[in-house]
């Protein structure tokens, strides 16, 4: 019996006109400013942050309005201003947890933000379609994150 196919990552990337530090503090430290919390968080609108632990092996957690937290996940690397990797599983078990990496890339002009996702096996019958979904949601979350970049510099 063969082994099943892989299920491919979920790759997107976008532009912002920052440097590679204040994009990276921008996509983790001032996450609240931007991430589209309604339709991706665990806590909808009632979420108001998202905490990094600014270290290998770091918690990632979602704050609530009531002061509740769940975790995203457990962070793999930590390399500010290059990137980090994150094992996440956002309101989920550890064992469903899939593997999140985000690099911050310096380019002409600012900071190319990449991100790949993968290990979707993890989340069993539910892979095709949790991956899915992800592929339509990182886009929207990429699109706010560089909105605010946008706002930054105008600022």
């Amino acid at each position: 019996m063969s082994d099943p196919q892989p299920i491919p990552a979920v790759e997107h990337h976008v532009r912002v006109a920052l440097p590679p530090a204040a994009a990276f503090d921008l996509f983790t430290r001032q996450i609240a400013r931007w991430w589209p919390f309604v339709g991706h968080s665990c806590h909808g609108e009632n979420a108001v942050d998202v905490e990094f632990e600014p270290r290998q092996g770091g918690a990632v957690l979602e704050v609530a309005r009531d002061g509740r937290r769940v975790a995203w996940g457990q962070l793999a690397a930590w390399q500010p201003p290059r990137g980090f990797a994150m094992r996440w599983h956002p309101g989920l078990d550890a064992d469903q947890a899939t593997l999140l990496t985000v690099r911050f890339v310096a380019v002409d002009g600012g900071t190319e933000v990449a991100v790949h996702h993968g290990g979707w096996e993890a989340r069993g019958d539910q892979a095709a379609t949790r991956r899915d979904q992800y592929h339509g949601g990182w886009p929207v979350t990429l699109a706010a994150f560089a909105a605010c970049a946008a706002k930054e510099l105008a600022a």
